[in-house]
């Protein structure tokens, strides 16, 4: 029997592949290949998940009422203006199904999130892409990209893969320069992890202008990645829009009840950050002594590029940290084949992997 063809261009999609997680005959595993938090989640976020463990019968709460009230409080935002996703990645896809779809285009930057093109193939819009300069978005490349068909514009702020960003004035032009037909969404992931002060992850923005939205996530600095939990600041009619298109309990107890326990953690969190920032800077600079040159990132990860030499590439040390037992990510799909990856981890995590990657260079 033939199947019944999917709707035009699903097929075009590559499905997004994330980190590897385990090395054939390999037990004790060091992953430094998805941007986890370096300590887990909070152990409060792990006691109010475990709670709930014998409360799984009953729905959740479909609108996710003190989870948003909490994220307004802490923000100072509108908590009728949040919605809350199963991942932020959920919510680029609902942007998408709203906003955008067949005839329609969605601009993302060259070596954005894979889930921008797969997130606008799925609503049938298509995916553009505007060129970065020194592997950081610029906002001349994006305007030349923009046309009347432009209904939205994902931008990174930091960027993943390459932890590089725009500061506010840029960020500002760029939206003051895009047309009202076209929504600019902040994909602020990495938010909580910047220092630089000329950052914003997009509040003031989205206050200020009705086509912003700001997207943000728990995968990262609160390291829940396995609960799937995410949510975006949004103008009243956009977050009017959402809530009418996404699923009616798309976020399980256990992840909200984890979220709000993650959210007043203030000390964990605290000192996830102040970890991040000391060795993502002993990282990057001992990558640097190595000849292993890359951009300044401001993530919980950083880029660092190899040699087009025999013995000396990307996939060679990949190769290699593989046989130790490292893991780390090959961005190959983002066009980056010179690079790897390399995510923040604990102390000992990051002594192993660039002890290895000296032994490598030698």
């Amino acid at each position: 029997m033939s199947l019944p063809p999917p709707r035009p261009g699903i097929m075009d999609i590559t499905p997004y592949v994330g980190g590897e997680s385990e090395i054939s005959g390999v037990k004790d595993i060091i992953k430094l290949a998805s941007n986890e938090g370096a300590f887990g989640p909070s152990p409060k976020a792990v006691a109010a998940y475990d709670e709930l463990s014998g409360k799984l019968h009953r729905y959740p709460d479909g609108g996710c009422a003190k989870l948003r009230k909490a994220l307004g409080e802490m923000n100072g935002l509108n908590s009728e203006q949040i919605v809350c996703g199963a991942g932020s990645d959920e919510l680029l896809g609902l942007l998408c199904r709203a906003y955008a779809g067949p005839g329609d285009e969605v601009l993302y930057t060259e070596h954005g999130f894979l889930m921008y093109p797969i997130a606008a193939r799925t609503a049938g819009a298509t995916p553009v892409k505007a060129p970065e300069i020194g592997l950081t978005a610029n906002v001349d490349e994006l305007l030349k990209k923009v046309t009347p068909k432009t209904r939205i514009v994902f931008l990174a702020n930091p960027n993943n893969p390459t932890g590089t960003y725009l500061g506010m004035r840029e960020m500002e032009r760029l939206r003051a320069s895009l047309p009202d037909s076209a929504l600019l969404v902040i994909d602020a992931a990495y938010a909580e992890f910047v220092a630089a002060e000329d950052y914003a992850p997009g509040i003031e923005m989205v206050n200020n202008g009705a086509d912003v939205v700001m997207t943000r996530t728990f995968s990262k600095i609160y390291a829940l990645g396995g609960v799937r939990l995410g949510w975006a600041y949004c103008p009243p009619g956009i977050a009017d829009v959402l809530n009418r298109v996404r699923n009616p309990f798309n976020v399980g107890s256990p992840a909200q009840a984890a979220g709000l326990a993650a959210l007043a953690d203030h000390e964990f969190t605290e000192r996830a950050y102040r970890h991040n920032l000391k060795w993502l800077t002993w990282t990057e600079q001992r990558l640097r002594d190595m000849g292993l040159q890359g951009p300044a990132s401001v993530g919980n990860f950083v880029l660092a590029r190899f040699p087009d030499e025999a013995g000396r590439r990307a996939e060679d040390a990949d190769a290699f940290l593989k046989r130790r037992g490292i893991i780390v990510r090959r961005i190959t799909a983002y066009g980056l084949p010179d690079y790897l990856r390399i995510t923040i981890g604990r102390e000992d995590e990051m002594h192993a992997v660039v002890g290895a990657l000296e032994e490598f260079m030698q």
